[in-house]
């Protein structure tokens, strides 16, 4: 356990009425807005689904899969947090039900209960409020985010821990926020107040009184309707703010703090704190609403297309991307199956194509078509885990000539296996957290882009994979000219390729996107976003077509 020199603070966030509120964003955006009055913040997110993490679950169903330094796979939302604040994230920052219960029963089995009959009350409640206590550390606030809704019954456990923390720790020292919904009914031309009425009561029933209210929107509520919203809910009328939508996920903290959000927590934790400085938040913004340089369009092709939640580290990283180029990014996503039937005409639309990681076969040959493509019209190129395979085995095929070449996973048979299993992964038995996780070192070759890129030789990068380019062909692709500029330093792993023929043509095995902050944009990710602006205006000079300027959803 911890040894606490100092009183950690601990505000925790619920949601109600409906799923997809945006409680992550909240979460990190209070981070965001208590760091920069000189607090240390550090976040949680509890999910209520049993599975142990997210690692074996569907992107349709449960978004991207975020990963951390240590290896873990966490929710997207832990990806909110580290790029909202500057704390850092480990497996001990998310919890599932199925991690809690299976702690449990292993102490069960361990005979640690003496006897006793274990149960949901006191005993998973117990586990749940040792982890909140364990993932505080010496952070002056705590904001633990609990998955799913109130009425949920998968959260119960949950919320009955997070009550009874605030006889644990001390009324002043535990806030209650619920974010909830206030929609406009058109026919009625009116917000209404009734399901978060409804929402909040659900949530004293179970015995908590939330002490602030978020109240999604897509307009101002107004003074009145706060009141009446205070009234019904039995909170101070100084308590109830407006979450409204914004057209960047970056003017949320700002938006916050317009409302006082910021300052009532202060207030209510009594804890002194420097006025905020949310100067660098404003020049972001500024430049994700009113770039310079016009708009650039990447095209992201993957067969995940339909769901942005897919791929949210990813999209975030080229806005950044954007942001460093001082221009406006346009995702443009491009089914990979659909490219399958022949069609590749959205391909000559984009600025730059960008190829990201997946797993299965489905829609991979899409994929390689994209590579050729890019690779043969000089469009600039990034290609990410997945992507740096798909590459692979389009220049074996196309350039090398080795008909049928594949990757393992994909084509046991193939007679060109350039892609294979890692040796490593060869006797892993059990999908879940097996693959190759978490932060490993890359040394770059001098002379390369992606050594101009970063600007050093050794770089750390995070890694969710089980596949590797095969070193069995690595001498005949350095002879057709494709460079290793990566290399695993350890084990000899091919991280990193490109193609010094061609303006930019970069591929990576890990994933750059997680360690993109709005505020230090990846360097992978800017220089691609600059090639891409560099790509738009050489067209402009060569009487091609220019997008225009648009004002668009970011993000």
């Amino acid at each position: 356990m911890v040894k606490r020199t100092k009183k950690t603070k601990y505000l925790f966030v619920t949601g109600g009425v409906v799923s997809s509120l945006g409680k992550g964003l909240a979460a990190a955006s209070i981070g965001a807005l208590m760091e920069n009055r000189g607090l240390a913040v550090t976040h949680l997110k509890l999910d209520p689904y049993i599975n142990v993490d997210p690692g074996t679950m569907s992107p349709f169903q449960h978004g991207e899969v975020y990963v951390t330094d240590d290896g873990a796979e966490t929710d997207l939302d832990l990806g909110h947090y580290e790029r909202f604040t500057s704390a850092k994230m480990t497996r001990g920052n998310n919890f599932t039900t199925g991690r809690i219960y299976n702690a449990v029963i292993q102490k069960e089995r361990r005979g640690e209960y003496l006897g006793k009959t274990v149960q949901v009350i006191p005993h998973i409640t117990d586990e749940i409020k040792a982890i909140i206590r364990e993932a505080s550390g010496e952070a002056d606030i705590i904001i633990v985010e609990v998955g799913g809704t109130v009425g949920d019954i998968e959260s119960l456990p949950f919320l009955e821990a997070i009550r009874q923390m605030k006889y644990d720790v001390g009324d002043e020292n535990v806030i209650y926020a619920h974010l909830t919904l206030v929609p406009y009914i058109a026919a009625a031309g009116e917000l209404k107040t009734k399901p978060t009425q409804h929402s909040v009561k659900e949530l004293r029933e179970i015995g908590i009184q939330p002490d602030i209210l978020l109240c999604r929107s897509d307009r101002e509520i107004s003074r009145e309707m706060k009141d009446k919203i205070a009234l019904f809910c039995n909170v101070d009328p100084s308590a109830v703010f407006t979450a409204r939508d914004v057209p960047s996920i970056y003017e949320v903290p700002l938006s916050l703090h317009q409302e006082g959000l910021d300052d009532k927590l202060a207030e209510l934790f009594n804890i002194w704190s420097r006025a905020p400085r949310l100067d660098r938040w404003e020049q972001i913004v500024e430049k994700v609403t009113h770039p310079k340089k016009g708009e650039v369009r990447i095209g992201v092709v993957g067969k995940y297309v339909e769901l942005h939640e897919s791929y949210k580290s990813l999209n975030e990283a080229l806005v950044h991307g954007a942001i460093a180029s001082d221009v406006r990014l346009v995702h443009q996503f491009i089914d990979s199956t659909k490219l399958e039937q022949g069609d590749l005409t959205e391909l000559d639309q984009v600025d730059a194509i960008l190829v990201p990681g997946g797993f299965g076969v489905r829609g991979t040959e899409g994929k390689i078509l994209a590579v050729r493509h890019a690779r043969e019209k000089k469009i600039p190129f990034f290609g990410i885990c997945l992507g740096l395979q798909m590459a692979v085995i389009e220049y074996a095929r196309d350039v090398l000539g080795l008909d049928n070449a594949n990757s393992l996973e994909f084509d046991e048979k193939t007679p060109h296996p350039v892609v294979t299993l890692m040796e490593a992964q060869k006797s892993v038995a059990e999908k879940g957290g097996t693959m190759r996780l978490g932060t490993y070192p890359c040394r770059l070759a001098e002379g390369t882009k992606a050594r101009e890129l970063y600007g050093a030789p050794d770089v750390q990068e995070r890694h969710r994979h089980r596949y590797e380019f095969n070193n069995d062909y690595r001498e005949r692709f350095e002879k057709a000219g494709m460079v290793f500029s990566g290399v695993n330093p350890e084990l000899n792993l091919v991280e990193m390729i490109e193609l010094p023929s061609h303006p930019h043509f970069v591929g990576c095995q890990f994933h750059p996107e997680f360690k993109s902050k709005p505020f230090r944009p990846h360097p992978l990710f800017a220089g691609f976003v600059a090639a891409a602006l560099a790509h738009r205006d050489r067209r402009a000079r060569e009487g091609g077509t220019v997008t225009k300027l648009q004002v668009g959803k970011q993000g």
